[in-house]
C-alpha cells in the first residue's frame, strides 16, 4: 500500500518520507539492463550500475521469471512481499500460477496464489491444482469454466478431463454445453461435444437437426428430449434464443402455445422471456407489446423497465412513463434521467407542483439531464465541484513516494507503458486522499492523458478541475476560431473521445485526441488542401484537432448549427442521423432519448455535459451564463426540417 497522509507527514519532519531515499544508480544502465533482462542476457547486465537504483525490481522480476517453474515458491512470495506497492508482484504471481501449472506443480500453485486468479488460463490451472486438495471447489470452479459456447484454453484440458471421469461433468453438462455451443454459432464444437454423449441423447441430437434448419420447428420438438427429458430446458433456450432474433413476432406467438406445456428451469425460462420482450421492444413489434407488460408486471429487469420508458416515450405516453418509472427500484428511479423524465410527464398531465419537485431532483446531478432540469427551473447548474488545498511540504513529499519515483525513472528510460502500469495501480490501490496526492502531482508535471486516467482509477468523479483539465487549450481556441465551432464542444468532444490521450486507438482504428478514422483524416485533409497526416501525423494534437473541427464543423453546416445532431453524426455517422431525424420526435429531449445506439445516446449526453464543465471551469468555475443549449437548440424541431439544407 502507499503510506498513509498522516504517516507521510510525520516523516517529513524528520526530511524522510516513506522509505529512505537510495542511490539512484544510473538511468542508461538500468535502461540496458532491462532490455538485456526482457531477453534473459543476463551477461550483458552491469549489476554494479544499477546497484539501488529505484527499477532494480524491474531486473529482478525477469531474472526470477525466468527461472519458472523451477524457482521455489518462497522466492516468488518473497519478491511479492518485497514489491507488494508495485505491479511486479502481481505480474510474477500470475506468471507463477501459469508456469506451475503447465509443469503441473500444483503443490508449488497453491502456496503462491492467492484466491482464485484472474483469465480463464489460470483459472483453469488453479482448480486443476484443487482437485486434490479441494475437490468440492475444483468441481465447483470447473463446472463454472466447463459451461460456456466456445472453445477453452489447452490449460483446461486435464481438469475437465478428470471432472468428466469423476462424473462431475456428466452427460447433462455435456449437452448443455452442446446447446450453447449451437446457440454461440460455434458449430464445430458442438459437433465435437455431440461425440461425447450416448445414445439415449439421440432425439435430442435429432431435434437440434431440426431446428437448424428451420427453428420454428420449436413448436413440434418434443417436450421430452434426453434421459428423464433432462435435455429439454437446454434446447429449448437455445432455440428460442435464435428464433426471437430471427423473428420475433413469430417466437412470441410459438412461445405463448409453448410456454405453459414445458417443463423448464427458472433461468431458462426467464433467459426466453428476457429476449422475447427486449426484441419485441426494440423492434417496436406494437402487437408484442402486451405481453410485454403483463411479463414486466412479473419482473424487475432494469434494462426491460428502462425500454419500456423509452417505449412510452416515443408513443407520448405520458401516463405509461409515470408508471413504469414508478415499479423501478428505488436507485434506478432516483437517476436524474428518471426523474427528468417523471418531471416532464407529469408536466405534460398538468401537475405542475410535483413536476417540479422531480426538476430539483435531478437538477441536483452533474450530467445532461441534471443540467436539462436545472434549465426548465431556470436555476444554476449543480457542478459539485471539490476542491482542495496541498500545501508544498506534502508536495515534496508525495516526490518522494516509491511509486512517484518509479513512474518518473520509467519515462526517463523510455517505458511509458510500464510508467502508466505503475502510477494506475497506484492510484486504484490507495485511498482517495492518495489518488488526489498523485492527481495533483500529475497536474504540476503536465501529464494531461495520466490526469484524466489518474481520476478515473481513484474514482475522484467530483475533482473537476482534474477530470476536465486545460489541455491543448490553445489548439481548442485557435481551430474552434478559424472553424467557427465552439471550443468548448470540440474540448467534449476530445475528453468523451479520447480522454485527451494523444495516442489514442480504439480497436476499429480511431486515433489521437479526437478519434479519427483514417478514412475521415484523408477526406478531410484532402477538403483543406494538406498531405494526408498519416496514420502517425493524425497522432499530432495541433492536426488532430485541425481535422477534427473541421468534421465537425462538417456536422454542423450539414443539420443548420445544430449540435446535438452534429455530436450523434460524430459518433454514428450522419447518414444514421438523417434517418433518425425523418423518424424523430419534436423536442430536443425525446430526440435524444429516442436514438437507438446506447452508445450514441450516451456519448451526445456526455459530449454536450462536458462541454458545459469546460466553459463553467473557464469561468472559475461558476456556471452563470453557461448553457446545455442554444434557445434554438432547445426549442427547435428534431425532425426533417433539420435536414432541409442537404
Amino acid at each position: 500500500m502507499l503510506p498513509t497522509f498522516g504517516h507521510c507527514k510525520t516523516l517529513i519532519a524528520t526530511t524522510l518520507c516513506c522509505l529512505p531515499l537510495l542511490a539512484q544508480g544510473n538511468d542508461r544502465a538500468m535502461q540496458d539492463a532491462l532490455q538485456a533482462a526482457r531477453s534473459q542476457q543476463w551477461q550483458k547486465i552491469d549489476q554494479r550500475a544499477i546497484e539501488g537504483h529505484v527499477l532494480a525490481g524491474y531486473v529482478e522480476y525477469h531474472r526470477l521469471k525466468a527461472r519458472l517453474p523451477g524457482a521455489e515458491p518462497e522466492a516468488v512470495l518473497a519478491f511479492i512481499e518485497r514489491h507488494d506497492d508495485a505491479p511486479l508482484g502481481k505480474w510474477l504471481r500470475g506468471q507463477a500460477i501459469e508456469q506451475y501449472g503447465e509443469a503441473g506443480r500444483y503443490e508449488s500453485l497453491r502456496a503462491v496464489a492467492d484466491g482464485v486468479p484472474a483469465g480463464t488460463e489460470r483459472q483453469c490451472h488453479y482448480y486443476t491444482a484443487q482437485l486434490g486438495a479441494d475437490p468440492q471447489a475444483a468441481a465447483e470452479g470447473g463446472r463454472e469454466l466447463w459451461r460456456v459456447g466456445r472453445s477453452q484454453p489447452e490449460a483446461c484440458n486435464t481438469l475437465f478431463d478428470t471432472l468428466r471421469a469423476q462424473g462431475e461433468i456428466d452427460q447433462q453438462a455435456i449437452w448443455e454445453r452442446m446447446t450453447l455451443a449451437w446457440q454461440a454459432g460455434e458449430t464445430g464444437l458442438a459437433d465435437y461435444l455431440g461425440r461425447m454423449l450416448g445414445r439415449d441423447w439421440q432425439n435430442g441430437r435429432t431435434a437440434m437437426s431440426m431446428l437448424k434448419k428451420d427453428f420454428s420447428a420449436v413448436t413440434r420438438t418434443p417436450a421430452c428430449l434426453g434421459p428423464e427429458c433432462r435435455g429439454t430446458s437446454a434446447l429449448y433456450a437455445a432455440a428460442m434464443h435464435g428464433f426471437t432474433r430471427a423473428d420475433t413476432e413469430a417466437a412470441l406467438e410459438a412461445w405463448r402455445k409453448l410456454s405453459p406445456h414445458l417443463a423448464l428451469q427458472a433461468r431458462h425460462r426467464r433467459a426466453i422471456e428476457h429476449d422475447l420482450a427486449f426484441y419485441s421492444m426494440v423492434r417496436e413489434i406494437d402487437q408484442n407489446l402486451g405481453w410485454v407488460d403483463e411479463l414486466l408486471t412479473r419482473r424487475d429487469d432494469d434494462d426491460l423497465l428502462e425500454l419500456r420508458v423509452r417505449t412510452a416515450l416515443g408513443d407520448r405516453d405520458w401516463t405509461g412513463v409515470i408508471a413504469w418509472i414508478g415499479r423501478m427500484d428505488e436507485a434506478q428511479r432516483d437517476e436524474s434521467r428518471w426523474q427528468y423524465w417523471l418531471a416532464r410527464a407529469r408536466e405534460q398531465q398538468g401537475n405542475d407542483d410535483l413536476a417540479r419537485e422531480a426538476y430539483a431532483r435531478a437538477a441536483g446531478e452533474r450530467n445532461f439531464f441534471g443540467f436539462a432540469a436545472a434549465d426548465r427551473l431556470d436555476r444554476p447548474y449543480a457542478l459539485n465541484q471539490a476542491r482542495h488545498r496541498i500545501d508544498e511540504a506534502t508536495r515534496q513529499a508525495v516526490a518522494e513516494w516509491p511509486t512517484v519515483r518509479r513512474t518518473e525513472a520509467l519515462l526517463r528510460i523510455g517505458e511509458p507503458g510500464l510508467a502508466a502500469s505503475e502510477w494506475y495501480a497506484a492510484a486504484a490501490r490507495g485511498s482517495e486522499e492518495q489518488a488526489r496526492l498523485l492527481a495533483d502531482y500529475a497536474q504540476r508535471r503536465g501529464w494531461q492523458a495520466r490526469l484524466v486516467q489518474t481520476t478515473i482509477a481513484g474514482k475522484l468523479w467530483d475533482d473537476l478541475a482534474w477530470r476536465f483539465p486545460e489541455a491543448y487549450r490553445d489548439h481548442f481556441l485557435h481551430w474552434g476560431r478559424q472553424t467557427r465551432v465552439d471550443p468548448y464542444l470540440l474540448m467534449g468532444i476530445a475528453r468523451r473521445e479520447s480522454a485527451y490521450n494523444p495516442e489514442a486507438l480504439s480497436p476499429a482504428g480511431a486515433r489521437g485526441l479526437m478519434q479519427l478514422m483514417p478514412g475521415t483524416a484523408t477526406q478531410v485533409s484532402r477538403q483543406l488542401g494538406m498531405n494526408d497526416p498519416g496514420p502517425y501525423g493524425v497522432l499530432d494534437p495541433a492536426v488532430n484537432i485541425r481535422l477534427g473541427s473541421t468534421y465537425i464543423r462538417d456536422m454542423l453546416d450539414r443539420y443548420q448549427g445544430n449540435r446535438l445532431a452534429a455530436t450523434a453524426a460524430y459518433n454514428a455517422g450522419p447518414h444514421r442521423v438523417d434517418r433518425w431525424l425523418r423518424e424523430a420526435p419534436q423536442a430536443f429531449d425525446l430526440f435524444v432519448e429516442s436514438i437507438p445506439f446506447r452508445e450514441t445516446r450516451d456519448y451526445v449526453q456526455a459530449v454536450l455535459a462536458y462541454r458545459v464543465i469546460f466553459e463553467s471551469l473557464a469561468n472559475g468555475g461558476d456556471s452563470t451564463g453557461v448553457s446545455l443549449l442554444t434557445p434554438a437548440e432547445t426549442s427547435g424541431r428534431y425532425d426533417r426540417s433539420l435536414l432541409a439544407s442537404n
